[in-house]
């Protein structure tokens, strides 16, 4: 049994994402961002690790020649921190959300397509996880564990999979409706096979695009538990600074640039991430209804 699917959708997608301004922003502004963090070494002017020898002048130094943005209360570079920073982040940001996909995705596309008893269960557990406070059961679970980076993303990652449950379980649906798919169950293809070649493929757009809006939504939830002194104290993140800022005085130093350097950096890696979303959205989805009207009318049954 084999299938005959559009060979132009991979071919066209660039040209037609290249025509989406707000989505090549976003893409744009989240490379710029995973670019720096992944030369972090080069670009950086400073080893935020060995900061040298320090002296009372060096804390809380006002934005110079030597330090563009200022130093922190350990008089290390802010610049430096906010660049080394943002591996922390993100590292953070793609890991868990490939956990709250993967887990998300599996339980919306076995709920969707089996139905019955098997959905009821599993959509049930998922309207139950919804009702739960994500950030304070995140917040408890941190604290009773060892707070290192791993496990931040483990937590992060089992706790957001709930809204991609549900997309992904409606998408389901919509494509296991569609004649293709009742075709090949009528010539005996196994369930298996029908999820591999026809459900996954059409459900996965939709994936691509919540997994670019996970991202954001990891991000911030590190930096929420780093912000309130549940990080991975050995490493350094943007939440992790604005824990140090605030919990050390720069506000009442004046040290505006300890807050605004992280801060800038979350708002603009949740900017990009949003905007990006946006535009594949707008990509992809037009593109999955011809897709799922060419497979339905052309696809061969050998």
């Amino acid at each position: 049994m084999a299938e005959t699917l559009p060979t132009t959708d991979l071919r066209s997608f660039w040209p037609s994402f290249r025509r989406n301004p707000i989505g090549v922003v976003g893409l744009a502004m989240l490379l710029l961002a995973v670019l720096i963090a992944l030369a972090a070494p080069v670009v950086a002017p400073y080893d935020p690790t060995n900061p040298g020898r320090v002296t009372i002048d060096d804390i809380y130094a006002k934005p110079s020649g030597a330090h563009l943005l200022g130093t922190d209360d350990a008089g290390r570079d802010v610049l430096s921190s906010f660049i080394y920073g943002a591996r922390v982040s993100l590292i953070v940001g793609f890991f868990a959300s490939f956990i709250s996909v993967a887990i998300g995705g599996v339980i919306g596309i076995v709920a969707g397509f089996y139905g019955g008893r098997v959905e009821n269960f599993l959509m049930r557990f998922t309207d139950i996880m919804l009702v739960i406070p994500d950030l304070p059961l995140a917040v408890v679970i941190v604290a009773l564990t060892k707070p290192n980076l791993w496990n931040i993303i483990f937590v992060i990652g089992i706790l957001g999979w709930t809204g991609t449950a549900r997309l992904v379980r409606a998408q389901t649906l919509s494509v296991k409706s569609r004649k293709f798919v009742l075709r090949a169950q009528a010539v005996g293809a196994g369930n298996p096979y029908i999820i591999r070649r026809h459900i996954f493929p059409l459900v996965l757009p939709l994936i691509v695009v919540n997994t670019v809006l996970v991202i954001s939504l990891a991000i911030l939830n590190e930096s929420t538990l780093s912000f309130l002194g549940l990080g991975d104290p050995t490493t350094l993140s943007w939440g992790q600074m604005l824990n140090f800022a605030f919990t050390r005085g720069a506000m009442s130093a004046g040290a505006w640039w300890a807050l605004v350097a992280p801060g800038f950096g979350i708002v603009w890696v949740v900017l990009a991430c949003t905007l990006l979303g946006h535009g594949l959205g707008n990509v992809l989805n037009p593109r999955l209804e011809s897709h799922h009207l060419a497979v339905g009318e052309g696809m061969v049954i050998r």
